[in-house]
């Protein structure tokens, strides 16, 4: 286990880390403008699977928080934030987010080195999208012995990628006690039904089983532990994701008050609108510094990950609240717009908070875990 304090590296951007953002940043400048990313999000898979194997390939997104004895590339979830970030920045809609960070998790988490052999290198060499199902929300689905092995049955909705995920991670209840089980969905038993949400660059799914054919993962008994490691896992990498979106944000408005003008003068001059891009830039790079203390902890699997895990989720959380919300206002009339791609962040801002929770939500549970609930401090 790496201590933080012995390897600050994992809280600089070192000069690979560098690098990988520059490559990222081009990459998907090209690739997922405005107008690419709402092609991507309306078409059938609703990603372009050219750039999602080359992201896989060609520059090893996928494989970096991956061990190398399952064919990944060993690094940290230090590096795979940077990532993250600059996916959140254009809202990649590729299911990076539920394939490489939830599912992937969940795997690690279950300790099991049989599945993690058969699953895992797919997802690191980006041939499987896998997502998790029964552990962001509630679901009720059962496990039973059949014929042939085990079979699932029952519901999960609001399932990340759930209509097009190649695998599902899926807690269920079994007769030994409840635990992870892993699916390769077939459409004779398992049925998927995309559900209409906000963001429609991340979309979610109805998944209902009806005896399919499912394979343990770890031990029973296990799911309150990797639930609890997935969930703080996502926590982090959405406060990376939301780091990136916030800065766009932020860049994008800043741009345009230095250009339009009022009364002769560029509207970023007035001091109102000073004020206001002063307070988001502050929030901001506030919640840059959280979320890569929250992806260090991470990466080093420190026993203080769910308090760091936390704060990042409400620093960037709210961050991003307000920068999208200055992103339609200080644009004026044009930022109302379905055409301007303010919406589509306005929309990603509050379609995340119910993944994972408000950052009111994120704030009660740092209180809890700090000791601070029911005090007033």
């Amino acid at each position: 286990m790496v201590r933080l304090d012995a390897d600050p590296a994992l809280l600089l951007e070192t000069e690979e880390r560098r690098q990988l953002r520059m490559v990222l940043r081009d990459v998907l400048t090209d690739s997922c403008g405005p107008g690419q990313v709402r092609d991507q999000a309306a078409s059938p898979r609703g990603f372009d699977r050219a750039l999602w194997d080359r992201l896989a390939g060609e520059i090893g997104v996928h494989g970096l928080a991956v061990p190398e004895a399952y064919g990944g590339a060993g690094y940290t979830h230090a590096e795979l934030a940077v990532a993250l970030e600059e996916t959140g920045r254009v809202l990649c809609p590729a299911p990076l987010l539920p394939t490489v960070v939830l599912a992937g998790e969940a795997l690690l988490a279950g300790g099991d080195p049989r599945a993690s052999e058969r699953w895992l290198p797919g997802i690191a060499s980006g041939a499987r999208t896998a997502t998790v199902a029964g552990i962001l929300h509630p679901a009720d689905v059962t496990a039973e012995r059949g014929p042939d092995g085990w079979v699932l049955r029952g519901e999960a909705d609001f399932v990340p990628d759930g209509e097009g995920a190649d695998v599902l991670l899926v807690a269920a209840r079994a007769p030994d006690g409840e635990r992870l089980f892993a699916c390769a969905p077939d459409a004779a038993t398992c049925r998927r039904t995309a559900r209409r949400v906000l963001d429609p660059t991340r979309r979610q799914a109805q998944v209902r089983f009806t005896g399919a054919a499912a394979d343990p993962v770890g031990e029973p008994g296990q799911v309150p532990v990797i639930a609890a490691a997935v969930l703080d896992a996502g926590r982090v990498a959405l406060a990376a994701e939301h780091v990136g979106g916030s800065a766009h944000a932020l860049d994008a408005t800043l741009d345009y008050v230095s250009h339009r003008t009022q009364f002769g003068r560029a509207i970023g001059s007035f001091q109102a609108v000073k004020h206001r891009l002063a307070d988001l830039l502050v929030a901001v790079e506030g919640a840059r510094s959280v979320s890569s203390y929250a992806s260090a902890c991470l990466a080093a699997r420190r026993p203080d990950l769910p308090v760091a895990a936390a704060a990042a989720a409400v620093a960037c959380t709210r961050a991003y609240r307000l920068a999208t919300t200055e992103y339609v206002q200080l644009h004026g009339g044009i930022g109302f717009t379905w055409e301007h791609p303010a919406h589509l962040y306005v929309r990603r801002a509050r379609a995340d908070e119910a993944l994972f929770g408000t950052g009111d939500d994120h704030g009660l549970r740092l209180a809890g875990l700090l000791g601070l609930a029911g005090r007033g401090d």
